[in-house]
């Protein structure tokens, strides 16, 4: 959510592109200075099944290890919302298996000058190169995932990111 937006948008701005976040109204401000990190250790990504259906997979660093996207964060004063993008680029083996875009998984070592608001747009943008995403792992999981019952608890457990049976 830009600092200057008066209204909620109509769609979420939840990832922003690497290429040209640095430019884009709704992110450049926050590229500039506003730059974060946003743990996780993993996230899914779907692709088309045999049966047209959506699969998910769960995609992560060997081992489960912790890692942090590269992003952006605001406040908006007028709508009292801080939030947050992840940045994203194009996708690298072995994600290029699954899709075509993938987020921006910081190497630990640069986390200091990606959160640094005095480093430069063109030195921040370099570190968006110092990525873990080569390194990634996935594997199918359960259709389960993908439910939109309104009791998403039933389905918010450990279970989730377990490899699907052959």
């Amino acid at each position: 959510m830009p600092f200057w937006a008066k209204e909620m948008p109509k769609f979420t701005l939840f990832n922003a592109r690497s290429e040209d976040a640095d430019s884009k109204p709704a992110f450049r401000d926050s590229f500039k200075a506003k730059r974060c990190l946003i743990p996780a250790d993993g996230f899914y990504k779907w692709s088309k099944g045999a049966d047209g259906e959506k699969d998910p997979w769960h995609i992560h660093l060997p081992q489960h290890q912790p890692f942090s996207f590269a992003g952006l964060w605001a406040y908006n004063q007028a709508l009292d919302i801080t939030s947050c993008t992840i940045l994203t680029a194009a996708a690298q083996e072995p994600m290029k298996q699954l899709h075509d875009r993938q987020p921006i998984i910081l190497d630990p070592a640069v986390y200091d000058g990606w959160l640094d608001p005095s480093t430069s747009v063109p030195d921040a943008k370099g570190l968006l190169n110092h990525d873990l995403d080569g390194s990634l792992e996935f594997y199918r999981v359960n259709r389960a995932v993908n439910s939109s019952t309104k009791d998403r608890r039933r389905n918010d457990n450990a279970n989730m990111i377990e490899p699907l049976a052959a």
